[in-house]
Parts: C-alpha cells; sequence; structure tokens
C-alpha cells in the first residue's frame, strides 16, 4: 500500500464563529437573550463548514437571527478560545458593523427559535449582561480603533502559556 500521500497527523479541527457589534444613533449595542442558554449575546454563530468565511457567516447570522442585511463591517477582534469539559474552544471572529438606520432597527425580526428578545444597551450595561469570554471580547474591541487579538477574551501575556 502506498502511504505517500498520507499525512503523518491529523489535522486539527477548530470551530468558529461570527458576531456582529451593531448599534443605535445614541451609541448603544445591540443584544438578544438566547433561548437555548443563560445571559445574552450580541448577532452571530458558527460558520458553516463549506468554507464560508468569517465575513460570510457573520451576514448570514444577522440575517437569520434578526432579519438585518449588514454590508460592511471592520474586523475588531479575533479571539481564540482553549478547549474546557464541556466547551470545544475555537476562533472567534467579532466584526464591527456600524451604526444601524434607524429603519433598520425598527425592522429587526428575531428567530424567535433562538431568540426570545433584544434590546439596545449601553456598553457598561452590555457588559453587565454579556458572558465571560464574550464580555471581554466586546469590551477589548470597543477600546481600540484597530483589531485586537484575544485569547479566551483577554491579550495574550508576552511569552505564551
Amino acid at each position: 500500500m502506498d502511504t505517500s500521500d498520507e499525512l503523518p497527523f491529523e489535522l486539527p479541527r477548530i470551530p468558529a464563529s461570527s458576531g456582529a457589534l451593531l448599534f443605535d444613533g445614541a451609541g448603544r449595542l445591540l443584544i438578544a437573550k438566547p433561548t437555548y442558554k443563560a445571559g445574552w449575546t450580541i448577532p452571530g454563530g458558527i460558520m458553516e463548514a463549506d468554507g464560508e468565511t468569517p465575513w460570510e457567516a457573520c451576514r448570514r447570522e444577522v440575517l437569520e437571527e434578526v432579519g438585518l442585511r449588514v454590508t460592511h463591517g471592520r474586523l475588531a477582534a479575533v479571539d481564540f478560545l482553549r478547549p474546557k469539559p464541556g466547551r470545544a474552544g475555537g476562533m472567534r471572529f467579532l466584526f464591527d458593523c456600524g451604526v444601524l438606520p434607524r429603519r433598520a432597527r425598527a425592522a429587526i425580526v428575531l428567530q424567535e427559535a433562538e431568540l426570545s428578545e433584544h434590546r439596545f444597551a449601553k456598553p457598561a450595561k452590555a457588559f453587565e449582561l454579556l458572558s465571560g469570554p464574550l464580555r471581554r471580547r466586546v469590551r477589548a474591541a470597543l477600546a481600540s480603533t484597530e483589531c485586537v487579538y484575544l485569547e479566551d477574551g483577554r491579550a495574550p501575556e508576552a511569552g505564551g502559556r
């Protein structure tokens, strides 16, 4: 049997997801209450395994979850979450999609199977409602005008582990 085409190791499979920062005219962040877990979140979700890009996943998830079409976004944060028992970890991409026009805010329609309610919250209030890694990711993204790289929602220490 010819094994020259076989890799001597298994390539890692790392889950990835994308989320969107969407704001109203007063600088408040769109957050939503998921039906499948505690706490609040932002529009976003898992990237499809068919080659979907982080930006494509962000746009698709925003459309599916809140019924909005986003046409522009700046990559604001990339976060590597280490796997833990019961949590796969993976890469999280966060896009700043800017301010929603008033008519878009009025047209929000929630995906009822996944989200029970939404609101626009001042960042300080959103930080209280979002989960730990997501809260840290959003806080870091809002504090910078450039894309930030994070590990478990925190800036990595020089020298690694």
